[in-house]
């Protein structure tokens, strides 16, 4: 691992906006049992926080699932929805405005194996075409493919275990749109604070 290449905490403490946009192309990472997953970031969420009705901390809400929001930048939100999948967030800004990403879907780079594995219980050279195309492509997916659960919830990712390096620095194009399943959150489900790497495959919804 290059440390110097992990995001620093001062790069989350900064409003969800514009961390959502800049982690476009960078790289998660999760470093489980020696082995190594990483994958390119190629769909994010903003969620504002206190004024946002889509997030969890609307209104100033706090319950022990939110809490970590309350804290500090640069650590993670991990929480359960549907009963079925894990939702991974990164959280942002200072501490007491609880504003995070949602990393929606992800590109795989390293530890193909482990992936296909988590996902599909298949070797990787198994998987059929629309297997590969549901590797990762949303955010109970990618975090079944990397091995991201509510035990990774609060993780310090300035840390050694999940963390987000700096990738390619070649230029992409950005796409802004609505917010995924928010339709409950009435006028701030229209607002385009989803953002995707323009004809990345990856993308769960386009």
């Amino acid at each position: 691992m290059n440390s110097q290449n992990i995001l620093s905490r001062e790069f989350y403490n900064r409003d969800a906006l514009l961390v959502a946009k800049e982690l476009l192309g960078k790289v998660l990472v999760h470093e489980l049992f020696g082995q190594k997953i990483s994958a390119k970031i190629v769909e994010t969420e903003a969620y504002m926080g206190i004024i946002d009705k889509a997030a969890h901390s609307y209104g100033g809400r706090r319950t022990q699932r939110v809490e970590v929001m309350y804290g500090g930048p640069g650590f993670s939100y991990v929480y359960f929805i549907y009963g079925m999948h894990y939702c991974f967030n990164v959280v942002t800004r200072e501490e007491g405005t609880p504003q995070a990403v949602l990393i929606r879907a992800v590109e795989p780079i390293e530890g193909l194996e482990i992936i296909a594995k988590n996902r599909f219980g298949k070797e990787y050279s198994q998987l059929s075409k629309s297997n590969l195309r549901n590797l990762t492509n949303g955010p109970g997916k990618l975090c079944q493919a990397l091995a991201i659960d509510r035990s990774l919830n609060g993780e310090d990712l300035c840390g050694k275990k999940l963390y987000v390096q700096e990738g390619e620095s070649d230029k992409i194009s950005i796409v802004s749109a609505k917010r995924v399943g928010i339709d409950y959150a009435e006028e701030a489900k229209d607002y385009p604070w989803r953002f995707y790497i323009k004809d990345n495959i990856y993308v769960s919804v386009k």
